[in-house]
């Protein structure tokens, strides 16, 4: 792993003392664990493991301070390691944010308290079979019946459903408004009229489906106010987007560690794979452009955290560092495969698994094309008022 002491200009003293504790704790001996040899690749495991190393502090501080730098630096470096425990991880984190930024929810500082601890696994339920990108169309609906709501409405594609104790969901108290009614509920995973079924994926991440028919909770489950859902949500999203870019950037890394082992020790037509220029070309674009995504990342977080810049300069920030990170690694662990042969295909390669685990990262927290839009319409919007 690359040590903390490389981190970029963006980050401060705290974050590579932080980026050391964690690869301490991720790598016994200073080595890296393989892809699935490690207690936290477990996945009911993952977030305890999590807490006992200190890392579900990060995702819900006890002073309310969310440090975006902090996130990419865990990711970046739990990805390199494993991309389920790096899932899992920022999944607790997005389950949490709601309650921090919810005006107010009676049960908040139990249950945060829990999840610090890793004694409570969380839940994200935002995306709708007909309502993915579109969040505002979203079909879920809430009702207030007497000392409770009755949600009902279906939730696809959530990450941690089988381990999750408990979601955040996102319904429409009042339709009448359109996304305005759109408010957040905490629901327990043993609620009544609450079904979760699971989804199989390429990976082994732990991904499903939550269906609510007449799903009861009490009428302090309501997180925030009605019709702040929205606000809820896409600001969960904001504080986590950018740490997607970094988990990405943990793949490549280590996609590119492999394949710098593998070209060194593999010998064809006499000479290690490493010798030939057409290899030393792949790498060398392997690393410019990882070192290009980390760069975009690092300048993205430092930007959240201090608020350097205007908020639709942010927003495009993000979605730059989103976007190259994410489609980015997707090349450079293609490369990685191709240079590993027929090897790179195989069950058990670490680079075959990671082909599989960096697509979702292409799709979740904004698609790619998503991404474009929002880069795309900030520079016409700049070319507009420049010409006027």
């Amino acid at each position: 792993m690359r040590s903390a002491h490389h981190l970029p200009v963006f980050f401060d003293d705290a974050h590579r003392a932080l980026a050391t504790k964690i690869e301490a704790a991720i790598a016994p001996g200073g080595k890296p664990r393989a892809h699935g040899d490690a207690d936290a690749d477990v996945a009911a495991n993952v977030v305890p493991w999590l807490a006992r190393e200190g890392m579900t502090e990060l995702l819900a501080p006890n002073d309310r301070r969310m440090s975006v730098r902090a996130l990419c630096v865990a990711r970046e470096a739990l990805a390199y390691v494993s991309p389920l425990a790096d899932a899992i991880f920022a999944v607790q984190g997005l389950g949490a944010q709601p309650l921090l930024q919810a005006s107010k929810f009676s049960r908040k500082e139990d249950v945060l308290r829990e999840m610090r601890a890793g004694t409570r696994v969380g839940a994200f339920a935002l995306t709708e079979p007909e309502a993915g990108s579109d969040v505002a169309s979203m079909r879920a609906v809430a009702r207030r019946e007497g000392d409770a709501w009755i949600l009902d409405g279906e939730k696809v594609f959530i990450s941690n459903v089988g381990i999750a104790h408990s979601l955040v969901v996102f319904a429409n108290a009042d339709p009448s408004l359109g996304k305005k009614g759109i408010s957040a509920f905490f629901v327990e995973a043993t609620a009544p009229g609450l079904k979760l079924e699971t989804i199989a994926t390429s990976g082994d991440h732990p991904l499903g489906r939550v269906i609510m028919r007449g799903c009861r909770v009490p009428a302090d489950a309501l997180v925030g106010e009605i019709g702040h859902g929205m606000r809820l949500a896409l600001g969960t999203l904001d504080v986590f987007r950018t740490s997607v870019g970094a988990a990405a950037v943990g793949m490549a890394h280590r996609a590119l560690d492999e394949a710098l082992a593998h070209v060194a020790r593999r010998v064809q037509f006499g000479q290690p794979l490493a010798d030939f220029q057409l290899v030393q070309a792949m790498l060398a674009e392997m690393a410019t452009e990882l070192d290009a995504a980390r760069l975009l990342v690092a300048r993205a977080a430092w930007i959240k955290d201090t608020n350097a810049t205007t908020a639709t300069s942010a927003a495009s920030a993000v979605a730059m560092a989103k976007l190259y990170a994410t489609e980015s690694a997707q090349r450079i662990i293609d490369r990685a495969v191709q240079l590993h042969g027929g090897l790179g295909v195989t069950s058990g390669c670490v680079v075959e698994r990671l082909y599989r685990e960096i697509r979702p990262l292409r799709i979740y927290e904004g698609t790619s094309e998503i991404q474009k839009i929002i880069l795309g319409s900030a520079l016409a919007k700049q070319a507009k008022e420049a010409a006027a």
